[in-house]
Protein backbone atom coordinates (compact mmCIF):
# COMPACT_ATOMS: atom_id res chain seq x y z
CA UNK A 1 0.00 0.00 0.00
CA UNK A 2 1.42 3.15 -1.03
CA UNK A 3 2.23 5.90 1.49
CA UNK A 4 1.20 9.91 -0.05
CA UNK A 5 4.79 11.20 -0.81
CA UNK A 6 6.81 8.31 0.74
CA UNK A 7 8.80 5.71 -0.27
CA UNK A 8 6.59 2.49 -0.11
CA UNK A 9 6.55 0.75 3.42
CA UNK A 10 4.77 -1.82 4.40
CA UNK A 11 3.53 -1.11 7.49
CA UNK A 12 2.06 -4.17 10.15
CA UNK A 13 -0.06 -2.87 12.83
CA UNK A 14 -1.77 -5.89 15.19
CA UNK A 15 -4.96 -4.25 16.58
CA UNK A 16 -8.31 -5.10 17.65
CA UNK A 17 -11.58 -4.50 16.37
CA UNK A 18 -13.16 -1.17 17.46
CA UNK A 19 -17.02 -1.61 18.14
CA UNK A 20 -18.27 1.72 16.34
CA UNK A 21 -21.90 1.62 16.10
CA UNK A 22 -21.65 -1.56 14.16
CA UNK A 23 -18.06 -0.29 12.20
CA UNK A 24 -14.81 -1.60 12.60
CA UNK A 25 -11.66 0.32 12.70
CA UNK A 26 -8.78 -2.48 11.89
CA UNK A 27 -5.33 -2.58 10.91
CA UNK A 28 -4.13 -5.42 8.16
CA UNK A 29 -4.61 -9.08 8.69
CA UNK A 30 -1.38 -9.73 7.51
CA UNK A 31 0.83 -8.46 10.86
CA UNK A 32 1.11 -12.06 12.09
CA UNK A 33 2.63 -13.05 9.14
CA UNK A 34 5.23 -10.38 9.44
CA UNK A 35 5.72 -11.16 13.07
CA UNK A 36 6.21 -7.56 14.61
CA UNK A 37 8.38 -7.64 17.88
CA UNK A 38 5.45 -6.05 19.89
CA UNK A 39 1.90 -5.29 18.76
CA UNK A 40 0.63 -2.16 18.81
CA UNK A 41 -3.37 -1.75 19.14
CA UNK A 42 -5.94 1.14 18.89
CA UNK A 43 -8.95 -0.87 21.30
CA UNK A 44 -12.63 0.11 22.03
CA UNK A 45 -14.10 -0.02 25.51
CA UNK A 46 -15.67 -3.61 24.50
CA UNK A 47 -12.23 -4.67 23.49
CA UNK A 48 -10.70 -2.90 26.76
CA UNK A 49 -13.06 -4.89 29.13
CA UNK A 50 -11.83 -8.40 27.34
CA UNK A 51 -8.42 -8.26 27.43
CA UNK A 52 -7.48 -6.45 30.52
CA UNK A 53 -6.40 -8.88 33.60
CA UNK A 54 -8.78 -8.94 36.62
CA UNK A 55 -7.40 -5.75 39.32
CA UNK A 56 -5.60 -4.43 36.21
CA UNK A 57 -6.28 -0.80 34.02
CA UNK A 58 -5.51 0.76 31.16
CA UNK A 59 -3.39 4.24 31.66
CA UNK A 60 -2.90 6.39 28.83
CA UNK A 61 1.01 8.21 29.31
CA UNK A 62 2.56 10.32 26.65
CA UNK A 63 6.02 8.91 26.00
CA UNK A 64 9.25 10.24 24.12
CA UNK A 65 9.73 7.94 21.04
CA UNK A 66 13.06 7.51 19.11
CA UNK A 67 12.56 10.25 16.76
CA UNK A 68 12.27 12.75 19.25
CA UNK A 69 7.99 12.00 19.20
CA UNK A 70 5.60 12.73 22.66
CA UNK A 71 3.84 9.92 21.73
CA UNK A 72 0.88 8.50 23.70
CA UNK A 73 1.04 4.55 24.67
CA UNK A 74 -1.28 2.86 26.71
CA UNK A 75 -0.03 0.52 29.02
CA UNK A 76 -1.84 -2.03 31.62
CA UNK A 77 -1.35 -1.70 35.32
CA UNK A 78 -2.67 -2.53 38.40
CA UNK A 79 -5.60 -0.32 39.59
CA UNK A 80 -4.67 2.57 41.72
CA UNK A 81 -6.46 5.01 44.02
CA UNK A 82 -5.70 8.17 42.27
CA UNK A 83 -5.85 7.50 38.08
CA UNK A 84 -4.11 11.22 37.86
CA UNK A 85 -1.13 10.29 40.01
CA UNK A 86 -0.72 7.39 38.48
CA UNK A 87 -0.58 7.90 35.03
CA UNK A 88 1.59 10.89 36.05
CA UNK A 89 4.02 8.51 38.14
CA UNK A 90 4.21 6.08 35.13
CA UNK A 91 6.10 9.19 33.11
CA UNK A 92 9.03 8.71 35.52
CA UNK A 93 12.26 6.73 34.03
CA UNK A 94 13.35 3.54 34.72
CA UNK A 95 9.37 3.29 36.61
CA UNK A 96 7.70 -0.01 37.28
CA UNK A 97 6.42 -0.24 33.60
CA UNK A 98 9.54 0.56 31.78
CA UNK A 99 10.38 -3.24 31.05
CA UNK A 100 6.40 -3.20 29.12
CA UNK A 101 7.33 0.26 26.66
CA UNK A 102 7.83 -0.23 22.78
CA UNK A 103 11.74 -0.22 21.87
CA UNK A 104 13.01 3.13 21.82
CA UNK A 105 10.40 4.72 24.13
CA UNK A 106 11.55 6.56 27.25
CA UNK A 107 9.49 8.65 30.01
CA UNK A 108 9.81 12.38 30.57
CA UNK A 109 10.56 12.68 34.25
CA UNK A 110 13.77 11.74 35.38
CA UNK A 111 14.75 9.04 37.77
CA UNK A 112 13.73 9.22 41.50
CA UNK A 113 11.26 12.15 40.74
CA UNK A 114 8.33 11.69 43.39
CA UNK A 115 5.03 12.84 42.57
CA UNK A 116 4.63 14.47 46.22
CA UNK A 117 1.04 15.31 45.53
CA UNK A 118 -1.91 16.25 43.00
CA UNK A 119 -4.39 18.45 43.73
CA UNK A 120 -7.08 19.40 41.67
CA UNK A 121 -9.25 22.42 42.22
CA UNK A 122 -12.26 22.97 40.96
CA UNK A 123 -11.80 25.38 38.30
CA UNK A 124 -10.11 22.21 36.72
CA UNK A 125 -7.22 23.40 37.17
CA UNK A 126 -4.67 20.37 38.47
CA UNK A 127 -1.78 20.97 40.92
CA UNK A 128 0.99 19.05 40.80
CA UNK A 129 3.93 18.72 43.57
CA UNK A 130 7.17 17.40 42.40
CA UNK A 131 10.56 16.40 44.45
CA UNK A 132 13.91 18.03 43.50
CA UNK A 133 14.30 15.66 40.88
CA UNK A 134 12.02 16.65 38.42
CA UNK A 135 14.78 19.23 37.69
CA UNK A 136 17.24 17.41 36.34
CA UNK A 137 15.41 16.54 33.02
CA UNK A 138 17.88 17.44 29.70
CA UNK A 139 17.49 21.33 28.76
CA UNK A 140 16.77 20.03 25.19
CA UNK A 141 13.39 17.94 26.77
CA UNK A 142 11.47 20.51 28.13
CA UNK A 143 9.20 21.36 26.06
CA UNK A 144 9.02 17.42 25.72
CA UNK A 145 8.33 17.50 29.02
CA UNK A 146 5.75 20.16 29.14
CA UNK A 147 3.52 18.74 26.50
CA UNK A 148 4.15 15.15 28.09
CA UNK A 149 3.09 16.60 31.54
CA UNK A 150 0.21 18.52 29.77
CA UNK A 151 -1.52 15.89 27.74
CA UNK A 152 -1.02 12.73 30.39
CA UNK A 153 -2.87 15.14 32.60
CA UNK A 154 -5.42 16.83 30.14
CA UNK A 155 -7.05 13.17 29.14
CA UNK A 156 -8.68 13.54 32.08
CA UNK A 157 -12.43 15.27 31.57
CA UNK A 158 -12.06 17.05 34.73
CA UNK A 159 -8.65 18.25 34.21
CA UNK A 160 -8.17 21.42 31.73
CA UNK A 161 -5.50 23.25 32.94
CA UNK A 162 -1.82 22.12 35.02
CA UNK A 163 0.29 24.32 37.91
CA UNK A 164 3.63 23.12 38.77
CA UNK A 165 5.26 22.65 41.98
CA UNK A 166 8.08 21.89 43.69
CA UNK A 167 8.51 20.84 47.15
CA UNK A 168 5.58 22.99 47.36
CA UNK A 169 6.92 26.24 45.72
CA UNK A 170 4.72 27.42 42.41
CA UNK A 171 6.94 27.53 39.10
CA UNK A 172 6.28 30.35 37.00
CA UNK A 173 8.58 28.89 34.72
CA UNK A 174 10.46 25.57 33.73
CA UNK A 175 13.37 24.89 35.90
CA UNK A 176 15.79 23.97 33.45
CA UNK A 177 15.83 26.07 30.44
CA UNK A 178 13.50 28.68 32.10
CA UNK A 179 10.24 28.06 29.40
CA UNK A 180 7.22 30.20 30.95
CA UNK A 181 4.63 28.15 32.19
CA UNK A 182 2.17 31.11 32.02
CA UNK A 183 -1.31 30.28 33.27
CA UNK A 184 -0.27 26.58 33.19
CA UNK A 185 -0.11 23.17 31.05
CA UNK A 186 -2.70 22.71 28.29
CA UNK A 187 -3.80 21.37 25.20
CA UNK A 188 -3.75 24.17 23.69
CA UNK A 189 0.48 24.59 24.08
CA UNK A 190 0.16 21.44 21.16
CA UNK A 191 1.97 18.52 20.85
CA UNK A 192 5.10 18.20 18.59
CA UNK A 193 5.21 21.31 16.73
CA UNK A 194 6.45 21.49 13.20
CA UNK A 195 7.29 24.56 11.36
CA UNK A 196 4.97 25.17 8.98
CA UNK A 197 4.92 27.77 5.53
CA UNK A 198 2.49 30.03 7.81
CA UNK A 199 4.11 33.28 7.90
CA UNK A 200 2.57 35.15 9.98
CA UNK A 201 1.75 33.66 13.63
CA UNK A 202 -0.06 36.02 15.50
CA UNK A 203 -2.92 35.04 12.29
CA UNK A 204 -2.43 31.72 12.23
CA UNK A 205 -4.53 29.08 14.44
CA UNK A 206 -3.23 25.57 15.58
CA UNK A 207 -4.66 22.11 14.58
CA UNK A 208 -3.82 19.04 15.81
CA UNK A 209 -3.67 15.77 13.18
CA UNK A 210 -2.38 12.45 13.12
CA UNK A 211 0.43 10.97 11.32
CA UNK A 212 2.14 7.27 11.15
CA UNK A 213 5.13 6.73 11.97
CA UNK A 214 7.55 3.37 11.88
CA UNK A 215 10.06 2.25 13.94
CA UNK A 216 11.51 -0.92 12.69
CA UNK A 217 8.68 -3.21 12.54
CA UNK A 218 6.75 -1.13 15.16
CA UNK A 219 4.28 1.34 13.46
CA UNK A 220 2.03 3.80 15.91
CA UNK A 221 0.09 7.03 15.34
CA UNK A 222 1.52 10.67 16.22
CA UNK A 223 0.07 13.93 17.20
CA UNK A 224 1.16 16.97 15.31
CA UNK A 225 0.50 20.23 15.64
CA UNK A 226 0.54 22.45 12.53
CA UNK A 227 -0.54 26.25 12.03
CA UNK A 228 -3.04 27.27 9.54
CA UNK A 229 -3.81 30.52 8.63
CA UNK A 230 -7.20 32.34 10.52
CA UNK A 231 -8.82 32.58 7.47
CA UNK A 232 -9.73 29.39 7.81
CA UNK A 233 -12.87 29.34 9.25
CA UNK A 234 -13.46 25.53 8.20
CA UNK A 235 -11.43 23.54 10.78
CA UNK A 236 -12.88 19.94 9.24
CA UNK A 237 -11.74 20.60 5.67
CA UNK A 238 -8.62 22.20 7.11
CA UNK A 239 -7.90 18.85 9.08
CA UNK A 240 -8.54 16.90 5.95
CA UNK A 241 -6.23 19.39 3.60
CA UNK A 242 -3.65 18.90 6.15
CA UNK A 243 -3.64 14.96 6.09
CA UNK A 244 -4.18 15.17 2.31
CA UNK A 245 -0.87 17.27 2.44
CA UNK A 246 1.12 14.83 4.94
CA UNK A 247 3.99 15.73 6.95
CA UNK A 248 7.01 17.08 6.20
CA UNK A 249 9.54 14.65 4.06
CA UNK A 250 12.14 15.91 7.63
CA UNK A 251 9.86 14.05 10.07
CA UNK A 252 10.23 10.72 8.98
CA UNK A 253 6.61 10.30 9.88
CA UNK A 254 3.87 9.03 7.38
CA UNK A 255 0.58 9.33 5.62
CA UNK A 256 -1.57 7.53 3.59
CA UNK A 257 -3.94 9.70 1.47
CA UNK A 258 -3.18 9.92 -2.15
CA UNK A 259 -2.25 13.87 -2.99
CA UNK A 260 -5.14 13.99 -4.88
CA UNK A 261 -8.08 13.25 -2.37
CA UNK A 262 -10.49 16.04 -2.18
CA UNK A 263 -13.72 16.92 -0.38
CA UNK A 264 -16.54 17.55 -2.58
CA UNK A 265 -18.53 19.44 -0.46
CA UNK A 266 -18.55 21.26 2.91
CA UNK A 267 -18.28 18.54 5.88
CA UNK A 268 -21.77 18.38 8.10
CA UNK A 269 -21.70 18.41 11.73
CA UNK A 270 -24.85 17.45 13.43
CA UNK A 271 -25.58 16.18 17.34
CA UNK A 272 -21.55 14.80 17.19
CA UNK A 273 -21.52 13.42 13.99
CA UNK A 274 -19.08 14.58 11.26
CA UNK A 275 -20.01 13.16 7.46
CA UNK A 276 -17.42 14.09 4.59
CA UNK A 277 -18.09 13.42 1.48
CA UNK A 278 -14.71 12.43 -0.55
CA UNK A 279 -14.04 12.09 -4.41
CA UNK A 280 -13.06 8.54 -5.75
CA UNK A 281 -9.24 9.26 -4.51
CA UNK A 282 -9.91 8.54 -1.50
CA UNK A 283 -10.46 4.70 -2.51
CA UNK A 284 -7.08 2.41 -2.11
CA UNK A 285 -9.02 -0.33 -4.40
CA UNK A 286 -11.41 1.62 -6.40
CA UNK A 287 -12.85 -1.73 -8.26
CA UNK A 288 -14.05 -2.93 -4.53
CA UNK A 289 -14.46 0.44 -3.42
CA UNK A 290 -11.65 -0.13 -0.14
CA UNK A 291 -10.54 2.66 2.01
CA UNK A 292 -7.37 2.59 3.46
CA UNK A 293 -7.90 1.46 7.20
CA UNK A 294 -4.79 3.91 8.16
CA UNK A 295 -6.21 6.80 6.54
CA UNK A 296 -10.12 6.05 8.18
CA UNK A 297 -8.11 6.30 11.63
CA UNK A 298 -6.13 9.17 10.84
CA UNK A 299 -9.38 10.85 10.05
CA UNK A 300 -11.17 9.53 13.19
CA UNK A 301 -8.33 10.42 15.45
CA UNK A 302 -7.79 13.73 14.01
CA UNK A 303 -11.47 15.09 13.24
CA UNK A 304 -12.49 13.84 16.96
CA UNK A 305 -9.53 16.40 18.36
CA UNK A 306 -12.29 19.08 17.25
CA UNK A 307 -14.35 20.26 19.67
CA UNK A 308 -17.99 18.13 19.27
CA UNK A 309 -17.19 15.62 17.14
CA UNK A 310 -17.37 12.54 18.61
CA UNK A 311 -17.56 9.99 15.20
CA UNK A 312 -16.72 10.20 11.50
CA UNK A 313 -19.29 9.40 8.88
CA UNK A 314 -17.41 8.61 5.24
CA UNK A 315 -19.12 8.96 1.95
CA UNK A 316 -17.77 9.38 -1.43
CA UNK A 317 -19.67 10.80 -4.56
CA UNK A 318 -22.48 11.23 -2.07
CA UNK A 319 -22.57 7.01 -1.15
CA UNK A 320 -22.12 5.59 1.73
CA UNK A 321 -21.64 1.77 1.04
CA UNK A 322 -18.23 1.81 1.42
CA UNK A 323 -15.69 -0.73 2.64
CA UNK A 324 -12.57 -0.93 4.60
CA UNK A 325 -9.81 -3.59 3.37
CA UNK A 326 -10.74 -6.50 5.16
CA UNK A 327 -13.90 -5.99 3.88
CA UNK A 328 -15.93 -4.68 6.92
CA UNK A 329 -19.14 -1.77 5.82
CA UNK A 330 -18.35 1.27 6.97
CA UNK A 331 -22.35 2.78 6.23
CA UNK A 332 -22.15 3.56 10.11
CA UNK A 333 -20.00 6.14 11.06
CA UNK A 334 -16.97 5.10 13.53
CA UNK A 335 -16.08 6.48 16.70
CA UNK A 336 -13.00 7.89 18.54
CA UNK A 337 -11.14 4.92 20.12
CA UNK A 338 -10.90 4.93 24.22
CA UNK A 339 -7.12 4.32 23.45
CA UNK A 340 -4.55 4.54 21.19
CA UNK A 341 -1.62 2.87 20.49
CA UNK A 342 -1.89 0.06 23.10
CA UNK A 343 0.33 -2.61 23.48
CA UNK A 344 -0.41 -6.12 25.40
CA UNK A 345 3.00 -7.52 26.59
Amino acid sequence: MPFSNRKKLVVTILATSIVASGCGFNFPKDANEINPPKKIEVVSKTETKKSIKQGYVLREIYLIDSNGFVVPQTVQVKADNSAIKQALDLLVQGGPVTELLPDGFRGVLPADTVIKSVNLKDDGTLVIDFSPEFKNYNKSDEMLVMQSIGWTATQFNNVKNVKLRINGIDQNVMPVAKTPIGEGLNRDLGINLVKSDVVDIMNSKPITVYYLSQVGKLNYYVPVTKRIPMEKTDMYAAVVEELVKGPSYSSNLLSDFNSDVELLETPKAQNGQLTLNFNENIFTNADKKEISKFALNSLVLSLTEQPGVEKVSIQVNGKGNLLDEDGKSLTKPVIRPSHINTGKY
